[in-house]
């Protein structure tokens, strides 16, 4: 009788198990996910309850700027999870889109609190041009969500739903023009819920889809 010493073969039929999210970036995820989920909500409710609204002869209510205030802190958010995940790339370039996005962000957010406390001053020169930022921002945010979709960091729906969402400015142009002020209201109402409210609720739920197996 011989006694076989050898150790046993190491098997190749099983995959290493992939490191555990941090649970601080989990929270931050999901964080990011509701603030952003919260804030595009408000603003779809806020769209939907004034459509009848006419800029040229009154102005938005105070809680209709304030809805569209809670979706941009909830953008704020939503890159800040960006840049923790490198959603974008990991390259010094993909960052710095993130970086500038914020900048945009900020800009308009000076716009719209201008906008809710001292609406008077809204036609000067310089408010006038800071109010570009609002609609330059969110070009930003279409640019920003077609690099996460090529970049393939952020996995299944996280990777592709930011693209969606971030189509919304891209829709309210023909809105505007084919159905009119009150009816692109409710168009920017149902695609702020289709597209950011669902993109933050995906965040909220499934936050290691953003975590890439660096």
């Amino acid at each position: 009788m011989s006694v076989n010493t050898s150790p046993p073969f190491a098997r190749t039929d099983t995959q290493p198990a992939e490191p555990a999210p941090s649970p601080d970036l989990t929270r931050t995820v999901r964080f990011g996910g509701i603030a952003m989920a919260v804030g595009a909500a408000a603003w779809a409710i806020g769209s939907a309850l004034t459509y009848d609204v006419d800029p040229a002869v009154g102005d938005y209510p105070l809680a209709y700027k304030a809805s569209s205030l809670l979706f941009q802190l909830g953008l704020v958010a939503l890159i800040g999870v960006q840049l923790r995940t490198r959603a974008t790339g990991t390259g010094r370039l993909a960052r710095r889109l993130l970086h500038a996005e914020h900048v945009l962000l900020g800009l308009a957010i000076v716009s719209s609190i201008q906008w809710m406390v001292a609406p008077e001053v809204s036609e000067d020169g310089f408010w006038l041009a800071l109010d570009a930022f609002w609609p330059l921002s969110m070009l930003g945010m279409a640019a920003i969500g077609i690099r996460i979709a090529i970049a393939g960091r952020w996995r299944g729906a996280a990777r592709v739903w930011p693209a969606v969402a971030e189509t919304w400015f891209l829709f309210m142009i023909p809105a505007i023009i084919l159905v009119g002020d009150e009816g692109s209201a409710f168009v920017s109402a149902g695609h702020l819920l289709l597209g950011y409210t669902t993109l933050g609720l995906i965040l909220a739920v499934r936050p290691e889809l953003t975590m890439a197996r660096d």
